[in-house]
């Protein structure tokens, strides 16, 4: 297949909207029917087929999109590094497909909220390379004004309600949304997203039992990778079987790593909670850095248990085999591919850098209501910023 090239510009785009396709004597809308990795486990309901209906068009897309997120990932270990990106930072690489398969599931209305590790999501909902890369760097082009950090990312346009530093305190907010998008009768519903070292936090089980009570249109998704921090999953829990943890609400094993099965999971759990409340899904994902930029990911685990992932389980290489086993593209397409994005990653780095800093008068600002003020001083009492109008 032929593959269009993407204009060097694309990176101040939503990735969605920049990858072009050239005709072809490959039919890019064909309907293709392909059989999930593992079949789903279900509790307290019947999971939904294996058998996940895709299309070359969309196969193309989740390579493209989880090539850009992998390899945003990457750049940011670098920067880091470099110390051109401070605090706290926790990467994404490893778990890409339950970004951009929960995203082939749902529409922009509905809600996403979720924990700190917010890059790739933030970039499935619409968010832009620059955006992405000034926000790490603090710098004012960044989707929270170089104010939120790594941690801090938003995109309300999109129904993307933030990444969140406190753990498991998402959970709650986005059982707020939910009853928001219930009682104004949207007819959409949020996905909360939590790690498994946040699956033990008392305020999930909280708010998981209003949600239930209330019918919430909410679906819980715990991203298990297996590591709460550094500690293995056994270690912290009792009962590692996430997707059973309501008890009283269903509940679905998913292979997270397989981007058409979250596909698959999502729109079966969506369809479920606008009709009965809220579901529980377990994306069974592992993550190749460490918990964060300050954990090298190895004391804990083997360099053979990770190398092990990459070269079974990787999201990226499963799309890859299926391209090229149904003949969508050859080796050299996808390779293009990836050049491509090595490039928008480098040109949106390159703009991001030349943002500047913001203002020290925005300290305050996003924080107080308008007319109620605030006065702040240095320590050589100075005013820095005056009553706020």
């Amino acid at each position: 297949m032929s593959l269009s090239r993407i204009p060097s510009s694309s990176f101040l785009k939503p990735f969605s909207s920049s990858f072009r396709l050239l005709s072809s004597a490959a039919d890019v809308s064909a309907d293709l029917t392909i059989q999930t990795s593992v079949p789903f486990t279900a509790h307290k309901c019947e999971p939904p087929s294996r058998s996940v209906d895709t299309s070359p068009k969309e196969l193309l897309t989740f390579f493209r999109e989880m090539a850009l997120m992998r390899r945003m990932e990457i750049a940011a270990d670098s920067l880091y590094k470099a110390k051109l990106i401070r605090g706290f930072c926790h990467l994404y690489d490893g778990q890409e497909a339950v970004a951009v398969g929960m995203e082939a599931a749902i529409t922009k209305k509905d809600a996403i909220i979720t924990a700190y590790r917010d890059h790739c999501t933030f970039l499935g909902r619409g968010g832009t390379l620059l955006e992405a890369f000034a926000e790490l760097m603090g710098r004012q082009a960044g989707c929270s004004k170089g104010k939120g950090g790594s941690m801090h990312f938003y995109k309300k346009d999109a129904g993307f309600y933030g990444g969140h530093g406190i753990v498991g305190a998402q959970v709650p907010l986005g059982c707020g949304l939910a009853f928001a998008q219930k009682y104004s009768k949207e007819g959409t519903v949020t996905f909360a997203l939590y790690g498994d070292g946040a699956a033990n936090q008392g305020q999930l089980f909280e708010a998981l039992n209003m949600s239930a009570l209330w019918d919430l249109p909410v679906i819980l998704v715990c991203e298990n990778n297996h590591y709460g921090m550094g500690t293995a999953e056994w270690r912290a829990a009792k009962s590692p079987a996430y997707y059973k943890r309501g008890d009283y609400v269903p509940g679905l094993k998913v292979d997270g790593m397989d981007a058409l099965a979250v596909k698959q999971a999502c729109k079966f759990a969506k369809d479920h909670a606008l009709k009965n409340g809220p579901i529980i899904l377990e994306m069974d994902t592992y993550r190749y850095h460490g918990h964060s930029m300050s954990d090298p990911g190895s004391t804990y685990r083997t360099r053979d248990e990770i190398s092990g992932v990459r070269q079974e389980r990787d999201p990226i290489e499963r799309i890859r085999k299926l391209l090229l086993s149904h003949e969508i593209a050859t080796e050299k397409d996808l390779k293009d591919i990836e050049k491509e994005m090595r490039k928008e990653v480098d040109e949106a780095i390159a703009q991001a850098k030349g943002s500047p800093m913001p203002d020290p008068s925005e300290l305050f600002s996003n924080v107080y209501v308008k007319g109620f003020g605030a006065e702040s001083f240095g320590a050589d009492r100075k005013e820095i910023r005056g009553v706020l109008p």
